[in-house]
């Protein structure tokens, strides 16, 4: 599988990588067998490049990642996990009611400076390693927090940063950035911080590409990676019955539907599933390091696997940018 760096790094990820939520049960369980089975396909099939958090089911995405990852040789794998929330007992934080784990643990939100670094240690011990890849400042958008934002990021940006960027100079960590759903508060961060990749989650995708407008061009301009989580939207981009589909996790609306029929109506004129074209789109742009969809069901890993190989003619892309749909990107 083709591997791309994370720019100005040695760490080379591969196009198609792993997004670790569902191994935290988020969502929905998967036993631990399964869990074990996707992830081990995963590896033998090519994928190289793992992302998870603490948030993902209270660490057990990361218990299960160290568990799997402890029997391959640690330059066959690049790992990225995130900082901003810490897990502490049930009766000093929340318990995240997204999360189907039962591990005996809460969330709280701690961006700051010793609060990282204890975090990273944290992280460390469940992982089994001694370093990590990639750390993200996780989630400290609007879309997350609202009103509160700019007291979030004023906290963030003199504690968690300042602390990944120490930690990087201290060999703990390879790279850092923001792992977010806004774009707007990673371009906040350009020019505070000598941040080296951001993780950007249903921002850039088929259905929406307001990041080309400015974040996109000012990240391919300072030489900055970007990781796309959520390149299905959340499933709307996928799923071929409105009863089923959500966009951001919601029931899709009226405007979004009719969206993702016209896409999958001009993709399936050129010969390509929509679901091929949504994950293989912002893998086009020159920033775009990796995509790294989540999947619950070693049917959704396979079906990541072939969509990612499928041929898509340039007369697909064209078509959709002449149609308004889709900013057409050369390679």
């Amino acid at each position: 599988m083709q591997k791309r760096r994370i720019a100005n790094t040695q760490i080379e990820v591969t196009e198609l990588g792993f997004g670790g939520a569902p191994l935290g049960a988020v969502g929905s369980y998967i036993d631990e067998s399964d869990a074990e089975m996707i992830l081990t396909h995963a590896l033998r099939s090519g994928i190289n490049y793992f992302d998870t958090a603490p948030l993902y089911g209270h660490g057990l995405s990361e218990k299960r990642l160290g568990r799997i990852l402890a029997n391959i040789d640690r330059g066959d794998f690049v790992l990225s996990t995130k900082v901003g929330r810490r897990l502490v007992d049930p009766s000093q934080g929340v318990r995240n009611p997204q999360m189907r784990d039962e591990e005996n643990k809460a969330i709280r939100y701690d961006y700051s400076y010793d609060g990282a670094r204890r975090s990273i240690e944290e992280s460390l011990e469940r992982l089994g390693l001694d370093r990590i890849d990639i750390v993200f400042c996780h989630d400290i958008g609007v879309s997350t927090h609202g009103e509160t934002q700019p007291a979030v990021f004023q906290e963030a940006c003199e504690g968690i940063l300042p602390a990944l960027s120490q930690l990087r100079a201290e060999g703990v960590i390879g790279a850092f950035g923001l792992g977010v759903n806004d774009w707007q508060v990673c371009e906040d961060v350009l020019g505070l911080f000598d941040v080296d990749v951001f993780l950007l989650a249903g921002r850039f995708t088929l259905a929406e590409q307001t990041a080309l407008d400015t974040f996109l061009p000012k990240c391919e301009a300072r030489e900055i990676s970007v990781v796309i989580g959520g390149p299905y939207n959340s499933g709307a981009l996928t799923v071929a019955e409105r009863r089923k589909a959500t966009y951001d996790y919601k029931p899709v609306d009226d405007a979004q539907w009719q969206l993702t029929q016209r896409l999958g109506s001009l993709c399936a004129t050129h010969g390509v599933d929509l679901g091929a074209a949504a994950l293989q789109y912002p893998l086009r742009h020159k920033s775009v390091a990796s995509v790294i969809p989540g999947c619950w069901k070693m049917q959704e890993l396979e079906q990541n696997l072939q969509r990612v190989h499928t041929p898509t003619p340039d007369t697909l892309w064209k078509a959709l940018d002449e149609a308004g749909l889709a900013t057409y990107l050369p390679v």
